[in-house]
């Protein structure tokens, strides 16, 4: 496994990162146990590096997956939605007490969009600073999905590490293109910034493209780590080797690409529309909440996610 500098942190993190999203409430939907086992097994095989967030709830999942490990040798970061000190602080001791941990790694601030939320959440980045003078933070990130975010990021030196999302087919950006996020990122990389990027097959919508998928973030030195969910221990050995650049049994690769999958629709849908209109199979209908999958008609072609503004649309 290669392992990078995340930037001037000092912190040295494996180039896949295990994706905590999946093993939890909002996807898998795994017992702590079994998704502990998951992410343990993941650490057994060289990652060091585990993405969470107080929005995943699964803290639970990661404690189990921290058994049988030493502390010092796993790198830990998530995020909230904190705004102020009251919620940074909360936000903060939930992971700690969750995890039975004394310090995180990395805390950032979750989804942050342009300057402007940056300026909106700054209350929260004092205190977040704070706690990195006592050494309860050891580095402060911020997490988004916007151009504008990473290029916010570059003007806040308080800012060491980001985690942006970036795909080949520029798949759940916001407010630019591939290129353009590419661009800021660089910049960002360039004034000693540590980035860890995220879903790299686009939420599992690009999953008929796996191969050419990875090439293109494995292929950009600006990317310290790579943030990818794992569900499965047979996507931990695939992951891992596609990774270390080594040969993928056939075996390997059936069971990886017959695993079970099925569209998911998150609940911050807003409801625009966009996803029913571009179906051709008919398999979406909206709901009073959200879309409604009939799961009988979904061929799982993603289509529906390419026009989903917020990114609600994965495949899991």
């Amino acid at each position: 496994m290669k392992y990078n500098f995340l930037g001037d942190t000092g912190i040295k993190v494996s180039k896949l990162c295990f994706g905590g999203l999946t093993v939890g409430p909002l996807q898998a939907n795994l017992s702590p146990k079994v998704g502990g086992e998951i992410i343990s097994h993941a650490f057994d095989c060289g990652v060091n590096f585990i993405d969470t967030a107080q929005l995943y709830e699964t803290y639970d999942h990661v404690r189990e997956g921290l058994k049988g490990h030493r502390r010092e040798d796993i790198i830990i970061a998530s995020k909230s939605y904190a705004y102020d000190q009251k919620t940074a602080m909360e936000s903060v001791k939930e992971a700690l007490l969750k995890l039975k941990t004394d310090y995180l790694d990395i805390f950032m601030l979750h989804e942050q969009e342009s300057e402007h939320t940056i300026r909106g959440h700054y209350e929260a980045l004092e205190t977040l600073l704070k706690l990195k003078e006592k050494g309860i933070i050891r580095a402060i990130g911020i997490s988004t999905h916007a151009v504008a975010g990473v290029e916010a990021a570059i003007k806040y030196n308080e800012i060491e590490v980001i985690h942006p999302i970036l795909n080949i087919s520029g798949l759940g950006i916001m407010d630019g293109t591939r290129d353009e996020m590419y661009d800021a990122i660089s910049r960002f990389k360039k004034r000693g910034g540590g980035v860890y990027s995220m879903k790299p097959l686009g939420g599992g919508n690009l999953l008929n493209r796996v191969e050419e998928s990875f090439n293109y973030v494995l292929s950009l030195e600006e990317i310290d780590s790579i943030a990818v969910g794992m569900q499965t221990i047979e996507e931990v050995d695939y992951n891992v080797k596609r990774f270390k650049n080594e040969v993928i049994g056939l075996d390997l690769k059936e069971k990886v690409r017959n695993q079970p999958r099925k569209l998911h629709i998150a609940d911050w849908c807003t409801k625009c529309g966009a996803c029913v209109e571009k179906c051709s199979h008919n398999a979406l209908k909206m709901g009073d909440n959200k879309p409604v999958i009939n799961r009988e008609k979904c061929v799982l072609c993603g289509y529906c996610a390419a026009v989903c503004k917020e990114f609600c649309i994965k495949v899991v």
